[in-house]
C-alpha cells in the first residue's frame, strides 16, 4: 500500500499493568498482539510470583518477542514504568535491541520530537512541565511529519499508578 496511512488515530499507548505502559510506532495490527501477550505474560507472572513483573523484565519479554520474529513484526515501542528499581523508560525496535534511556521517541516524527525533548529536557522536571514537555514534543512532530497522526495521548506512570491524562488538559497545553 506503500505510503497510504490507513488510520491517523489509532491508539497508540497501551497500559500493560497499574505500573507498566508501553508506545507504539508501526503496524497497529502487531502492537494489538504483542500487547495483549505483553498484558497476559505480565498477569501470569504475577499469579505464580506473587509479585508485579519488573519493567525490565517485560521489556526482555518485549524483545525476546520481536527477536524470535527478526523483523516479522513491524513495531517499535517505548517501554516504561515504575518499580522496585525506581523509574525506567527502553526503546524496543522491531529486531529485539533494547535500550535504556532518560527520554526516547519512536516512529516517523522521532528525529523532530527527540530535538524538543533533547533541548528542554532535564532530570528534576515536576509532573506538569514533563507532561507539557511530551505535548510540545508529539505536537512538533505531527507539525513537520505527514506520517504521524493527528492526535496526542499521554500517560503519566507515578507512585500513584497509570494515569492517562484527559484530553481537555492536552488540547489546552496543545493550544499555547
Amino acid at each position: 500500500m506503500g505510503l497510504l496511512i490507513a488510520s491517523k488515530t489509532a491508539q497508540k499507548i497501551y497500559k500493560i499493568t497499574d505500573r507498566i505502559g508501553a508506545t507504539i510506532a508501526g503496524s497497529v495490527a502487531d502492537a494489538q498482539a504483542i500487547m495483549d501477550l505483553l498484558r497476559a505474560e505480565s498477569k501470569l507472572f504475577e499469579i505464580q510470583r506473587g509479585r508485579p513483573m519488573s519493567v525490565k523484565a517485560l521489556t526482555r519479554l518485549l524483545s525476546n518477542i520481536m527477536f524470535q520474529g527478526r523483523g516479522l513484526y513491524m513495531l517499535q515501542c517505548v517501554v516504561g514504568g515504575l518499580d522496585e528499581s525506581g523509574p525506567q523508560v527502553y526503546f524496543n525496535d522491531f529486531i529485539g535491541s533494547v535500550l535504556s534511556d532518560k527520554y526516547v521517541a519512536t516512529g516517523s516524527g522521532s528525529p523532530v520530537a527527540l530535538g524538543v525533548l533533547e533541548a528542554d529536557y532535564t532530570d528534576d522536571l515536576p509532573k506538569q512541565r514533563a507532561i507539557e514537555l511530551a505535548v510540545r514534543a508529539i505536537a512538533s512532530a505531527i507539525e513537520r511529519d505527514a506520517a504521524t497522526g493527528n492526535s496526542i495521548l499521554v500517560s503519566v506512570i507515578d507512585k500513584d499508578g497509570y494515569q492517562e491524562v484527559p484530553k481537555e488538559k492536552i488540547l489546552k497545553i496543545w493550544k499555547k
